[in-house]
């Protein structure tokens, strides 16, 4: 996602803009913590809600902010609404540390849950932790090296390539073995490229279906394949740490294209490879 900075000078041209829209001597409250910046440029602002006229914040992005203060029965203005603009952006304010104010969310989640995040332990697990998703859900650049097929026309089989992802859900991971198959028509890839392909859609926030399905699909508009098979299976910790609880439990998912799907002999070779 892009990364879009934001001056002092466009803040306070929309903070004047706003400000425009409601009567002179209109109170605002300022949605922690943010908003409290804004609400402190447009002068007149409250330190409790009930006393204000208007809540202000400094954005709308997913919504759910806004439907908090619903609640309230008052108008809720903002400088950016990312429903209207900036959509496909990651904003910055001058009051933002981009890396620091994304990892003292992290410190006040922990501190939510009683953690002392002094100790020697958690002193550095915000880094951390932003440092992991960094790493986890970016895939280095690489090509789709295809080569001619030479004439080969059987079935290429890839089994028990691991993989890790992220429930989109719970945002717990999930772990396993991916199987990969194609019948070649005209063009055959390297190996490599297999397993890569399973990382590219694996290293998300996911669910195991729309893995095995974006693997496949990729697979066959890169390769025009005569077929191509996927066969994930993995432990989702979302299960076994929480909820139902039941540990050591395997979820297979199945994609089948072209001739995996229609041929009873190719679909039977594939199931019985990737037994072994």
């Amino acid at each position: 996602m892009e990364k879009t900075n934001i001056n002092w000078k466009e803040i306070f041209n929309r903070a004047e803009f706003l400000k425009s829209k409601f009567d002179e001597g209109t109170k605002f409250y300022g949605v922690p913590r943010a908003g409290q910046i804004v609400a402190g440029i447009l002068g007149n602002a409250v330190d409790k809600i009930e006393d204000a006229d208007v809540i202000v914040d400094d954005l709308i992005d997913s919504g759910a902010t806004l439907e908090q203060y619903k609640k309230y029965n008052k108008p809720f203005a903002v400088l950016i609404d990312k429903r209207e603009e900036y959509k496909q952006e990651w904003i910055v304010f001058p009051w933002e540390n981009h890396n620091g104010n994304i990892e003292d969310n992290v410190t006040r989640l922990l501190q939510y849950f009683g953690e002392d995040v002094e100790r020697e332990g958690l002193r550095e697990t915000p880094k951390r932790y932003v440092k992991f998703f960094k790493q986890f859900l970016t895939i280095p650049e690489w090509n789709f090296t295809t080569f001619s097929s030479e004439g080969y026309d059987e079935m290429i089989v890839q089994t028990n390539i691991p993989f890790y992802s992220l429930c989109e859900h719970h945002i717990a991971p999930f772990f396993g073995y991916g199987h990969i198959a194609y019948i070649p028509n005209k063009k055959i890839v390297g190996l490599s490229k297999l397993a890569r392909t399973l990382d590219l859609f694996a290293h998300r926030l996911q669910n195991q279906e729309r893995i095995t399905t974006q693997v496949a699909d990729f697979l066959q508009e890169k390769l025009d394949a005569r077929g191509i098979a996927v066969s994930l299976s993995a432990k989702h910790m979302c299960m076994e740490m929480r909820g139902v609880k039941k540990h050591d439990t395997w979820t297979t998912t199945t994609k089948l294209i072209g001739m995996f799907k229609k041929n009873d002999e190719a679909r039977l070779e594939f199931f019985n490879s990737i037994k072994k």
